[in-house]
């Protein structure tokens, strides 16, 4: 069920890019890099969410990892380069495009977009996945699965969105600022790094069709799952 409802997410963005292109087809010429930057984020997305990788991710942490690495970090790349508010905004009619103007510079839009608040979601997140039981529940559950990749992928957009996003952006804070947040952000995830690699907290490993079904999986830690 997961697989087939990020599918059909996956495809319906990719026709509500393909229609806001279409319908500001009159306005000034849209960059192709920009297009070839959003279908191949959105192929990272499908990659690690549906089909063999996906699959793979639940007994194999090189798979899961692979699968991070698209979701969190190299399909928001690609989709912030390819400027989607800006696609949006062209598309839409004068005054709804005013509209998500207005929503973009509501309080909280700004606070979420602020380097340091996007750093600390998106390393945040990490240190809770992979240092509290949190990385056990997401393989024993579809919900927490399904919410645990969510915040992976906004978490990530976001940040990177505060780091280099090309869209208009009414609070983009200093290049220093930024400098100094990503800084911190690289160390946070070199020392998250270091410590998963001594305590080892996934060591996935299927479990035998004798000892639970082969859905299930088997983590290296005092809990137990399925």
């Amino acid at each position: 069920m997961f697989e087939v409802v990020a599918a059909v997410l996956v495809i319906s963005v990719a026709a509500g890019y393909a229609w806001a292109l279409w319908t500001g087809r009159r306005r000034s010429a849209w960059p192709v890099r920009r297009t070839v930057f959003f279908y191949a984020g959105l192929v990272c997305v499908a990659a690690s969410l549906v089909g063999p990788l996906a699959q793979a991710a639940h007994g194999s942490f090189t798979a899961h990892m692979t699968g991070h690495l698209l979701l969190g970090m190299i399909a928001p790349l690609l989709l912030v380069l390819s400027a989607p508010v800006s696609a949006l905004l062209r598309a839409l009619p004068v005054g709804r495009a005013r509209a998500v103007s207005r929503i973009l510079r509501l309080p909280y839009i700004r606070v979420v977009t602020h380097p340091v608040v996007a750093a600390l979601l998106n390393a945040g997140g990490l240190w809770v996945l992979y240092t509290t039981p949190l990385f056990h529940w997401m393989h024993g559950s579809v919900w927490v699965h399904a919410l645990v990749h969510t915040h992976i992928f906004l978490a990530g957009f976001v940040f990177t969105a505060s780091m280099v996003g090309v869209d208009p952006d009414p609070h983009r804070a200093s290049f220093k600022l930024r400098a100094g947040v990503l800084i911190v952000f690289i160390a946070a995830h070199s020392i998250l790094l270091s410590g998963c690699t001594r305590t080892r907290p996934w060591a996935l490993k299927p479990r035998t069709r004798s000892s639970a079904p082969s859905s299930c999986i088997t983590v290296a830690t005092p809990w137990t799952s399925c």
